[in-house]
C-alpha cells in the first residue's frame, strides 16, 4: 500500500460515477454469519483475494501468515488506492477474479455503501468498536487507527528546531512535505489537523486552508512525496503522515535517533481504516473469516507490530510491542471527524481550494 493509497471522495465520485440508491440485492448478503459455518465453508474456498493490503501495509503480512496456517487458506493482494479499490469492485463485478475484500478510509465507506458495493458483516466483535468507526448495518468497521503526525529528519533539521506543535511548524524554517490534497486521504486529514488546531473542523475547513497558504507564500511547502525512498535519500526534511507510516518508515530505514516523530501538541486528527467485503467476492466466506480475525485478539496486535493503533482498546497489547509505538500520553488533544457524510461533501471543496488558495498563491 502506497503512501497515496487512501485517496479522497474527490477521485472516488470521479471513478465511479453516479451514485446508486439503496444496498439491496447483494450477491453474498445470503452468506451464513454464524462462525462455524463460516470456518467451515473459509477452508472449503481455501483462498482469499484482497485489494490494498499487501504485506509491507501495517504488518498485513502476520494476518495472512496466520489465516493460512490456521485455516489453510492461502491469500493474494494487489496494492492499489481506495478509490481503485471501490473502481475494481464495480468494474469486476460478479466473477470468479472478483476481489473479496479491501482496506478503505472510512470517510470513503458511506460513499462505497451508496455505490451498492459491500456486504454487511458485523462480526463477533461489533461491540468492541467504537460508534465514530463504523457503520451502524455493519457495513464497514475500522480495524486501525492513524493519526496526523510530524516526522523530522535531523539530518536537515536540527532536533532542538523539529516541531512538536502547529505553532512551532508555522514560525520554523524549513521545508514541508504534506502530499497531493487533490486526491490523498492523508494528506487532506493534515490540512484537517491544521483546521482543527486553528478552530476548525470538517464543517470548517478553511483555518487549515489559511495555514498551509501561509507556508506556500513563504515557499516552504515542498513538492517531495513523503515515502520511505524519499525520507531515507534525504529528500524531506518535514513530513505530514500518519503516525504508524512515520514509525513503519523509521524503522524500515532503521537509523537510530535520525528521525523525531511527534503528535502536534495542539491537536490532530484520529481516523480509521476500514477492511470491507465485496459485494460480489468471489470468497465470500473467507471474506467474512479474514475480516472476523483482522479484529480478533490476534489480528489487533498483528496491526500494532506493524505500528498502527488497534482500534479495539479492550486489548492489552504486549509491552514489547507497544514500547515501539509512541506513548499514550502524546495523544492528548484528538478530534475524530463526528460526521464522515460531511467530511466527504468538505474534501470535494477541499480540493478545489488547495488548488486556488493554496497552489495557486505566487
Amino acid at each position: 500500500m502506497k503512501i497515496s493509497k487512501k485517496t479522497s471522495i474527490f477521485l472516488i465520485t470521479a471513478l465511479l460515477g453516479t451514485t446508486l440508491v439503496g444496498c439491496s440485492s447483494q450477491s453474498s448478503a445470503g452468506t451464513s454469519d454464524n462462525w462455524n459455518t463460516i470456518v467451515k465453508k473459509a477452508k472449503k474456498e481455501g483462498k482469499v483475494k484482497s485489494v490494498g493490503m499487501p504485506d509491507t501495509w501495517a504488518n498485513w503480512v502476520g494476518t495472512w501468515n496466520d489465516i493460512k496456517s490456521k485455516f489453510g487458506i492461502s491469500h493474494t493482494d494487489t496494492d492499489m488506492s481506495s478509490a481503485q479499490e471501490l473502481q475494481n469492485f464495480k468494474k469486476i463485478g460478479k466473477s470468479s477474479s472478483a476481489a473479496d475484500l479491501g482496506d478503505i478510509g472510512i470517510n470513503v465507506g458511506p460513499t462505497a455503501v451508496k455505490q451498492n458495493l459491500l456486504t454487511a458483516y458485523k462480526t463477533q466483535y461489533w461491540d468492541k468498536i467504537p460508534s465514530w468507526a463504523k457503520d451502524k448495518k455493519g457495513y464497514y468497521a475500522a480495524g486501525y487507527t492513524g493519526t496526523i503526525a510530524f516526522i523530522t529528519d535531523t539530518k536537515n533539521v536540527s532536533t532542538k528546531d523539529a516541531p512538536t506543535s502547529w505553532k512551532d511548524l508555522a514560525s520554523g524554517k524549513y521545508k514541508v512535505s504534506v502530499g497531493d490534497v487533490t486526491t490523498g486521504a492523508q494528506s487532506q486529514y493534515a490540512v484537517l489537523a491544521a483546521a482543527y488546531a486553528n478552530g476548525g473542523n470538517e464543517k470548517n475547513i478553511m483555518p487549515g486552508i489559511k495555514y498551509f497558504a501561509k507556508l506556500q507564500k513563504a515557499n516552504r511547502l515542498s513538492s517531495v512525496d513523503s515515502s520511505v525512498e524519499n525520507l531515507k535519500k534525504g529528500e524531506t526534511q518535514v513530513s505530514i503522515v500518519w503516525d504508524f507510516n512515520a514509525l513503519n518508515y523509521s524503522n524500515l530505514i532503521n537509523e537510530k535517533g535520525r528521525y523525531k516523530i511527534t503528535i502536534p501538541s495542539d491537536g490532530s486528527v484520529m481516523s480509521g481504516y476500514a477492511e470491507v467485503i465485496n459485494k460480489n467476492a468471489a470468497h465470500p466466506y473467507a471474506a467474512k473469516l479474514a475480516r472476523s480475525y483482522i479484529l480478533s485478539k490476534e489480528g489487533q496486535i498483528n496491526l500494532a507490530k506493524g505500528y498502527a493503533r488497534p482500534i479495539r482498546t479492550d486489548i492489552k497489547i504486549p509491552a514489547s510491542i507497544k514500547s515501539k509505538l509512541l506513548p499514550d500520553k502524546d495523544y492528548k488533544k484528538i478530534y475524530h471527524v463526528k460526521s464522515n457524510e460531511t467530511w466527504n461533501k468538505t474534501t470535494i471543496k477541499l480540493a478545489q481550494l488547495w488548488q486556488s488558495d493554496v497552489l495557486g498563491l505566487k
